[in-house]
């Protein structure tokens, strides 16, 4: 039985992959942010929780959509696009969106953007699929964009 060892020492591929998840991490906030902060100027009476899941949400969307735009840019055909958007980088997505969101609750109580909140949201739905998407790139040569 050959046993190999996996390789987390690519320079190269840790760039790329940062460069993929800053993509995703664009895209998730776009929404997420949106809906938090639709919610926190018009003070809308609305569950936070049902705040957090709808901008968790909308994250997913926004970023399906950002990354889709990009592909497009690189001559995929609409379907190609959409599919590999949803597909190569959702578990990335769910995970950057749950942590970022984790972060707000217990720091803020949630669904509230502050000036101190936001970067540390960032960092943490940065780092948090960032290896995942290293491991992705690396084993399978998947990349987003």
């Amino acid at each position: 039985m050959e046993t190999t060892t996996f390789d987390w020492s690519c320079r190269n591929s840790w760039k790329q992959s940062a460069k993929n998840t800053a993509w995703c991490l664009l895209g998730c906030s776009i929404g997420d942010f949106g809906t938090i902060l639709f919610f926190q100027i018009t003070k809308i009476p609305f569950p936070v929780m049902a705040i957090m899941l709808l901008a968790i949400l909308n994250g997913l969307i926004t970023s399906i959509i950002l990354e889709t735009i990009i592909l497009l840019g690189q001559n995929f055909k609409f379907k190609n696009a959409i599919k590999t958007a949803f597909g190569m980088s959702f578990i990335s997505m769910i995970s950057m969106e749950t942590t970022m969101n984790l972060t707000d609750y217990f720091l803020t109580g949630g669904a509230i953007l502050t000036w101190w909140v936001v970067p540390l949201m960032l960092i943490v739905g940065f780092l948090t699929p960032w290896p995942y998407n290293y491991w992705k790139l690396k084993r399978y040569g998947i990349n987003c964009h």
